[in-house]
């Protein structure tokens, strides 16, 4: 496996973040890499909560009348189930 990079800003960065954290240039990139995967997914379950709100409100339009009390075919009249 292998990953040459062959931009020097990268490796400058890279080298910049290295030295003041004491770590490998190597775990550098994985943790920026590791945290902008996180951001990606965050984004698309955020896109996904987002589209499914949507789809929710457009299928309430299409509700009619009032929704049932389920609660009357679980119980009878004193509380209990039924």
């Amino acid at each position: 496996m292998s990953l040459n990079i062959k931009d020097e800003e990268v490796h400058r960065l890279a080298r910049a973040i290295a030295d003041a954290t004491g770590q490998s240039m190597t775990r550098v990139i994985r943790e920026a890499l590791e945290e902008r995967q996180r951001q990606l997914q965050a984004a698309q379950q955020k896109a996904s909560t987002a589209e499914l709100l949507a789809l929710a409100r457009e299928i309430s339009t299409h509700a009619q009348g009032s929704y049932p009390d389920h609660g009357t075919a679980l119980y009878d009249d004193r509380g209990l189930p039924a």
